[in-house]
Order: C-alpha cells, then sequence, then structure tokens
C-alpha cells in the first residue's frame, strides 16, 4: 500500500468531503450487502468514487497496463480475455451490472496486466484510484474490513473457477453458468462462452442442444 503521513490523509479527506457531488445509491446498496456501515461512513465513503462512462468495445484496462481503478458497474456488460500461445482470445471473466471490476494482481500489486477488460455494452458506474482506495482502508475501519472480505471473495472466486475447469466436465460447466449468470447468454458471444467454458464451438453448441432436450 501507499504510504501518506496522518497530516496528509486528514486533508485529503476533508477535501473530498466537502466536495461531495451525486447519490450513489446503487454503489452504497453493493457496499451494504457485503458489509454493514453506519450511514454517515457510507455517505463519506462514496464521495471518493467518481462516475464514469465507457462506451461499447472501448477498454476499462489493456494487456500490458497497470489498473490503477477500482471500477462499481452500475449497468452494462464487460468482459475480461487475455490470448493464448497461438494469440486466440480466450474469456477470462464476465463483469454484469452491480459488480466490481478490475485486475486484482495488477491493481494490488502494480504490475502490468495480462488481460484486457472491454465494454461489451455501454457502461456506466463509479471508480476509485488505488490511492483514494489506500486512503480510506487507512481512515475508516470500517471500509478496511470491507476490503478485506472483498479480496477474500475474489480469491474464493478465482480458487473456484479454476477447481471447475479441473473438477467439471463441459456440460457441468455449462449448466452452473446458465443458472447463476443467465444474464451473459444475452450479451456475450457464443465463441466467447465456449472459451470461458474452455470447450470449442461446436463442443458448446452439442451441450446446448442437448441441455434443452432436459
Amino acid at each position: 500500500m501507499i504510504n501518506f503521513d496522518k497530516q496528509s490523509y486528514k486533508e485529503a479527506f476533508e477535501y473530498n468531503i466537502n466536495n461531495k457531488t451525486m447519490d450513489k445509491q446503487g454503489l452504497k446498496n453493493y457496499i451494504i450487502k457485503n458489509l454493514p456501515f453506519p450511514d454517515r461512513t457510507l455517505d463519506d465513503v462514496v464521495e471518493y468514487f467518481e462516475e464514469i462512462s465507457i462506451s461499447k468495445n472501448d477498454f476499462f484496462l489493456k494487456e500490458g497496463k497497470i489498473n490503477d481503478r477500482y471500477f462499481f458497474l452500475q449497468s452494462g456488460f464487460m468482459r475480461a480475455f487475455t490470448h493464448d500461445n497461438n494469440g486466440n482470445e480466450v474469456t477470462t471473466n464476465f463483469y454484469q451490472k452491480d459488480s466490481v471490476v478490475f485486475e486484482v494482481s495488477s491493481f494490488y500489486l502494480k504490475t502490468k496486466s495480462t488481460e484486457n477488460i472491454q465494454a461489451v455494452t455501454d457502461c456506466r458506474g463509479y471508480a476509485i484510484s488505488y490511492e483514494q482506495l489506500n486512503l480510506l482502508l487507512h481512515t475508516i475501519p470500517e471500509f478496511r474490513a470491507y476490503g478485506v472480505k472483498m479480496l477474500a471473495r475474489e480469491y474464493v472466486l478465482f480458487k473456484k473457477r479454476s477447481l471447475e475447469l479441473i473438477n467439471l466436465s463441459g456440460e457441468a460447466r455449462y449448466e452452473n453458468l446458465i443458472t447463476t449468470n443467465k444474464e451473459i447468454f444475452q450479451f456475450a458471444q457464443l465463441k466467447q462462452i465456449a472459451s470461458y467454458l474452455n470447450v470449442t464451438d461446436t463442443s458448446l453448441s452439442r451441450i446446448r442442444r442437448e441441455f434443452l432436450k432436459k
């Protein structure tokens, strides 16, 4: 984490609190869902987030760049992808509305990302910089607890996906995806879904046909 002296924290905190902008109820609801916050503290936290829009096909993060923003996706749909050693795109994640978007290792370790994160549709949400996030983690105990919980959540999701790619068949992975994230099929291309499930386009077509017969 970046080290700020206490006076810098105090000045930055007071500046942001005195420059309030708009109501960010969707962001508030997301934070509260993950960890209860006193109302005043929550209001102070969300003022650090800046509203941004990302047009369809534009990138939130490009491979080779450092992910320096933590983004709450209020509306829209995004995906993350990388390339295999043959240059083929491989989808690594999908992001639906009311989710957090960032490449965790690049963000926290300040390393160049090996992934791209792109808007599949027009997207809107709220972003906070790495430095501002650290400011909140140092000054607000409730947000520090939230940060620890969200980092643990990212690890759990990564571990779960890694094991599913090993332990489950393509059919089982497809069933899990359509059961828990049906919205993906409204926005993502089938070849993107196939690469995410680690199956061929042909196999995905067969799996879909068989699933509809159930």
